[in-house]
């Protein structure tokens, strides 16, 4: 196959739509719809809940839709969708509708990610090196998102409050949604670049939860940790003293540490079998975590959001690679989809309990120790999940 960089470059923009920009640009929103709208942290990190509800959802069912239509043709489906209804989301101000929207968005987010990470494991196994890489810069793509929803969201927000708008935030979903659709055309030319074939729709049969029930633990709380940072950092950052433009500049520093994670770990994603990668990369994430706790200092405060965009999306692409190492290619669809179950499961629950928390006393503070805590147990048990070897038998910890 020719040009293998270049297709999963265009491939990755489906990671672009499904988390950069359909819910990591919730984080740039919420004070502003929460400050119009009148919610609480509780009710505001429930609309990432609802998101994450329709990602899990859509995990349930991507493996049956991508052997009926394959992978390509749903990831395509998904981004439309997604498009659809992040546009929508501009139209509405009732927490209700919004957040059944939310839901929305993160089902047909789900088709696109999981599809994409099939394509994207495929790929690496067509092209029989650097799988590291290539995994990486698919899920790096989310970095694109990221660093696209930096720069829009405060400019139409600008632009809708200079032109008046009674609800300024509508306008950043019109130009999200638009900019999903573009991205959508660019990720067409990779899914019609990898051929059709059997394997890449996947087996019934072939993965087992028990053999990765360290890894797929880990993986829970890794969803549970994360997404408390990725909701909740930006009001943090603003009720610390942070100024708008520097909010701006850490968020898009942030989504370029992401890009730049593809190639900073390809080479462990490639050399580790079993869970190490996993526990490394999360422990790092509880230390960006704990960062914006322990000072308001602005050098250590973009630290922490550079180390956590270098590190949060290679967990995703580390809970692939142990998939790919360890199962047959008719697999890979089944167990990427079980582990991006066990993913969606710890994010429906981590905006809701850190925004629970984040209502208390303790503040937002109290809420990011919980996360890194998470993240910390996370780690721990990843180092438990061995390789398995053979691919029918598993040596576990006891």
């Amino acid at each position: 196959m020719r040009h293998p960089i270049l297709i999963a470059v265009f491939l990755s923009f489906g990671a672009a739509v499904a988390l950069g920009l359909s819910r990591f640009s919730y984080g740039l929103l919420l004070l502003p719809m929460r400050a119009d709208l009148g919610w609480s942290y509780l009710l505001a990190g429930a609309m990432n809940t609802g998101n994450a509800f329709g990602y899990f959802l859509g995990a349930l069912v991507t493996p049956s839709i991508i052997r009926r239509v394959g992978p390509q043709r749903l990831m395509i489906i998904g981004a439309v969708l997604t498009g659809a209804f992040m546009l929508l989301s501009g139209f509405v101000t009732h927490a209700g509708v919004l957040l059944f929207q939310r839901v929305l968005a993160g089902i047909s987010s789900a088709f696109i990610f999981i599809a994409g990470g099939v394509l994207a494991a495929h790929l690496g196994a067509l092209r029989g090196k650097q799988v590291g890489l290539l995994l990486g810069l698919y899920y790096g793509g989310t970095g694109v998102g990221i660093v696209l929803s930096a720069i829009v969201v405060p400019i139409t927000l600008t632009a809708a409050q200079i032109h008046g708008a009674s609800h300024a935030w509508q306008w950043a979903w019109y130009a999200l949604g638009a900019i999903c659709f573009l991205a959508t055309l660019l990720m067409r030319f990779a899914t019609s670049s990898i051929p059709q074939t059997s394997q890449l729709k996947g087996g019934h049969d072939h993965f087992k939860v028990r053999l990765f029930g360290f890894g797929l633990t880990s993986y829970f709380l890794f969803g549970v940790g994360y997404i408390g940072y990725m909701t909740f950092i930006v009001a943090l950052l603003k009720e610390q003293g942070m100024r708008p433009s520097m909010i701006t500049l850490f968020y898009t520093a942030l989504g370029i540490a992401v890009m730049a994670s593809s190639f900073i770990w390809a080479r462990m994603l490639d050399y580790f079998k079993g869970g190490q990668t996993l526990a490394i990369l999360n422990g790092l994430l509880g230390v960006a975590t704990l960062l914006p706790v322990l000072t308001v200092s602005t050098p250590v405060l973009f630290i922490s959001g550079i180390l956590f965009g270098g590190v949060f999306l290679s967990v995703v692409s580390s809970a692939t690679a142990l998939v790919r190492h360890n199962l047959p290619s008719a697999a890979w669809s089944a167990g990427i989809s079980v582990f991006t179950i066990a993913f969606a499961l710890g994010q429906i629950a981590g905006p809701t309990v850190t925004g629970w928390i984040a209502d208390g006393p303790g503040g937002l503070a109290t809420g990011f120790v919980f996360s890194a805590l998470v993240l910390f147990a996370g780690a721990a048990l990843a180092l438990c999940q061995r390789a398995l070897l053979p691919i029918t038998d598993a040596v576990l910890c006891d």
